[in-house]
Protein backbone atom coordinates (compact mmCIF):
# COMPACT_ATOMS: atom_id res chain seq x y z
CA UNK A 1 0.00 0.00 0.00
CA UNK A 2 2.70 2.60 0.83
CA UNK A 3 4.02 1.84 -2.54
CA UNK A 4 1.31 2.73 -4.16
CA UNK A 5 0.94 6.03 -2.50
CA UNK A 6 4.44 6.44 -3.72
CA UNK A 7 3.80 6.06 -7.26
CA UNK A 8 0.65 8.12 -6.87
CA UNK A 9 2.93 11.17 -5.49
CA UNK A 10 5.24 11.17 -8.27
CA UNK A 11 2.36 11.19 -10.69
CA UNK A 12 0.78 14.02 -8.96
CA UNK A 13 4.05 16.40 -8.77
CA UNK A 14 4.64 15.48 -12.16
CA UNK A 15 1.07 16.58 -13.38
CA UNK A 16 1.06 20.17 -11.00
CA UNK A 17 5.11 20.47 -12.14
CA UNK A 18 3.39 23.69 -14.44
CA UNK A 19 2.62 25.46 -11.30
CA UNK A 20 5.06 26.42 -8.59
CA UNK A 21 2.90 26.87 -5.72
CA UNK A 22 0.77 24.20 -6.14
CA UNK A 23 3.28 22.15 -6.99
CA UNK A 24 5.21 23.45 -3.51
CA UNK A 25 1.31 22.25 -1.47
CA UNK A 26 1.62 19.21 -3.10
CA UNK A 27 5.04 18.25 -2.10
CA UNK A 28 4.44 19.37 1.36
CA UNK A 29 1.66 16.87 1.70
CA UNK A 30 4.26 14.24 0.10
CA UNK A 31 6.81 14.95 3.02
CA UNK A 32 3.81 14.44 5.50
CA UNK A 33 2.70 11.14 4.03
CA UNK A 34 5.54 9.11 3.00
CA UNK A 35 8.03 6.85 4.49
CA UNK A 36 11.17 8.49 5.13
CA UNK A 37 13.27 6.32 2.92
CA UNK A 38 10.46 7.13 -0.06
CA UNK A 39 11.14 11.01 0.85
CA UNK A 40 14.66 9.82 0.02
CA UNK A 41 13.42 8.12 -3.60
CA UNK A 42 11.11 11.31 -3.92
CA UNK A 43 14.27 13.39 -3.54
CA UNK A 44 15.91 11.70 -6.89
CA UNK A 45 12.72 12.10 -8.60
CA UNK A 46 12.09 15.90 -7.92
CA UNK A 47 15.95 16.73 -8.99
CA UNK A 48 15.35 15.18 -12.14
CA UNK A 49 12.01 17.12 -12.21
CA UNK A 50 14.06 20.55 -12.02
CA UNK A 51 16.36 19.53 -14.92
CA UNK A 52 13.71 19.72 -16.69
CA UNK A 53 11.27 23.02 -14.96
CA UNK A 54 14.19 25.04 -13.03
CA UNK A 55 11.05 27.42 -11.97
CA UNK A 56 10.78 24.20 -9.48
CA UNK A 57 14.40 25.05 -7.77
CA UNK A 58 12.67 27.25 -4.95
CA UNK A 59 10.97 23.89 -3.70
CA UNK A 60 13.95 22.44 -2.96
CA UNK A 61 13.80 24.24 0.96
CA UNK A 62 11.59 21.43 1.53
CA UNK A 63 13.44 18.68 0.97
CA UNK A 64 16.65 19.64 3.14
Amino acid sequence: MARAMFEYTKTVLSKVSFDVSLFTKELQKALQRLLPYEIEELKIFIMSLVQQNPELNQCLIYLK
